[in-house]
């Protein structure tokens, strides 16, 4: 099997469309050789710990409302052509990712990883739940088959936000500046929420490689 590291923030459009755009690779090549991991990285490090106002962090982050409806226009279109519904308007907060994160990094010790991080993209782009919530992040473990008492314990405490820090420094050190950001096998980066096409080339060309070496063996 091959590692696959995907780098992504939930509250990041992209990483939902690129999301999708992955699996539909997988699903039409079914014996893929991916294991994948999910990674911290914050879109927004200095999101207040409540987080704020979605309006008003949007027209800060793009310069007014025109460039900002602008920028989401583009994205909701790339959405809809995905076939995923995104309810931009439900959203009333962009909430610091911190403790999603955390809930991403318990879940990958469950082996539950891809569940909750399906979850949050639903909640957040599909409800308009605010995923910084203690409440929302609970329910959402609790979906997955995780034990919503222990997570609220654990959100409570500050356990493994250090750690999660400095997984997303460690990668914004090796270079990556935006998300999703696909590391393959350890050393070939795929930037970017890229087509199905683009995956299954991906995939024929790992199988062929993986075939050419037992060949030599």
């Amino acid at each position: 099997m091959i590692k696959l590291d995907i780098i992504s923030d939930p509250i990041c459009p992209w990483c939902f469309i690129g999301k999708s755009r992955l699996m539909k690779a997988l699903e039409a090549e079914p014996d893929h050789p991916f294991v994948i991991e999910w990674h911290p990285y914050q879109l927004n490090p200095d999101m207040p710990a409540e987080g704020m106002d979605r309006r008003e962090y949007l027209e800060t982050k793009f310069g007014g409302k025109e460039n900002a409806v602008r920028v989401y226009s583009e994205i909701e279109q790339h959405a809809t052509e995905e076939g995923l519904e995104i309810d931009f308007a439900a959203i009333k907060r962009t909430p610091n990712t911190i403790n999603a994160h955390r809930l991403i990094h318990w879940a990958g010790i469950e082996q539950k990883q891809n569940a909750v991080v399906d979850a949050l993209f639903a909640a957040y782009f599909k409800e308009g739940r605010d995923i910084g919530d203690t409440d929302v992040l609970a329910d959402i473990a609790d979906s997955a088959g995780m034990d919503a008492a222990v997570v609220r314990k654990l959100l409570a405490s500050d356990a493994d936000v250090e750690d999660i820090r400095k997984r997303d420094a460690h990668s914004r050190e090796m270079g990556v500046n935006s998300v999703p950001t696909f590391i393959v096998a350890n050393r070939h980066a795929v930037p970017g929420a890229q087509p199905p096409e683009l995956w299954r080339r991906v995939i024929a060309d790992l199988k062929a490689q993986t075939e050419a070496e037992s060949a030599s063996e």
